[in-house]
């Protein structure tokens, strides 16, 4: 049987630890658009099955917006994990199918977060590309708010489908926002 261990990155595609990506995200720090990413950092996690990329994002999401899961998660300790998220649908689904935007959405809502769900404009002349845009600079000024991409892994000549992960930051002169990809198994953090 054949193994592997991670994929090359696209061209496109800057690696965070890069000298090019250290160099974008020191740009960015600078211009105030990584507010968000010492919460996110301090609570990076890899999904623990291939189909949990959404348990995996929500899972950082939730801890680095400190929100007490309110139920035990080993010992005396709260604090979300995996297998934790168990409402709106069950792990055995998530494992079979994954999960979509609208039940990711569910599944923080259930656990006390505030969500809004912003869609990325399917028409040229449509606002919501807009507005995808200004949801990323929120999330990128300042601790607060977490913004989880939902997005296509072909579109990206990454190989796969769909895919979650948390953005990082965001380099608003050059438009490019750090995924802090949780399938780190399969490709590293990268602008």
């Amino acid at each position: 049987m054949e193994t592997l261990y991670r994929r090359p990155l696209p061209d496109d595609a800057i690696g965070f630890s890069s000298s090019a990506g250290q160099a974008i995200f020191a740009e960015a720090l600078a211009a105030g658009t990584m507010g968000g990413y010492f919460a996110l950092a301090e609570q990076f996690h890899t999904q623990s099955d291939p189909a949990f990329c959404g348990l995996g994002s929500l899972v950082v999401a939730l801890n680095a917006l400190a929100i007490d899961p309110g139920r035990s998660w080993k010992g005396p300790w709260r604090w979300f994990s995996e297998d934790l998220l168990d409402c709106c649908v069950t792990l055995d689904q998530v494992r079979a199918q994954g999960i979509d935007l609208d039940t990711m959405a569910c599944l923080a809502r259930c656990n006390r977060a505030e969500v809004e769900v912003v869609r990325p404009g399917a028409a040229a002349d449509d606002d919501g590309d807009d507005a995808l845009r200004a949801a990323v600079r929120a999330a990128s000024s300042g601790p607060g708010t977490v913004l989880i991409a939902s997005y296509d892994r072909a579109a990206l000549d990454q190989t796969g489908t769909g895919h979650f992960s948390p953005l990082g930051g965001y380099h608003a002169g050059r438009d490019l926002v750090l995924i802090l990809d949780v399938a780190r198994f399969k490709y590293p953090p990268h602008w």
